[in-house]
């Protein structure tokens, strides 16, 4: 089970440049809107992609999905502790809550 982290903690991370936030819903959804400075990831591509993305196994990760209902975040955080990566939280409320607060989004793909 995956260790959680508020909006707050989330924002002041964000503002501190101390975390890496992954978006876990990616495609299109990523494309449409996604917090700032994330990073795209699913769960099916954590394996081939992570070490790539998150190169530094003990930095603070943060993953989101939509709301609380969804699943992904939590499959992704699970995915990336089993990996190795030491620091890794859910932001369970996702996009919706952060949106809702009126907070920055950013959209468009990654450029890699």
């Amino acid at each position: 089970m995956s260790r959680l982290i508020t909006r707050d903690e989330l924002r002041a991370a964000i503002d501190a440049d101390a975390v890496t936030v992954v978006d876990a819903l990616g495609g299109e959804y990523y494309a449409r809107q996604h917090l700032p400075g994330a990073v795209p990831l699913v769960e099916a591509d954590v394996s081939a992609h992570a070490a790539e993305l998150l190169p530094d196994r003990d930095a603070a990760i943060v993953t989101y999905c939509s709301n609380p209902s969804c699943p992904n975040s939590g499959r992704v955080a699970d995915r990336l502790a089993a990996l190795g990566y030491t620091d890794v939280r859910k932001y369970a409320e996702g996009i919706e809550d952060w949106v809702g607060a009126g907070l920055p989004t950013e959209s468009g793909v990654p450029t890699r």
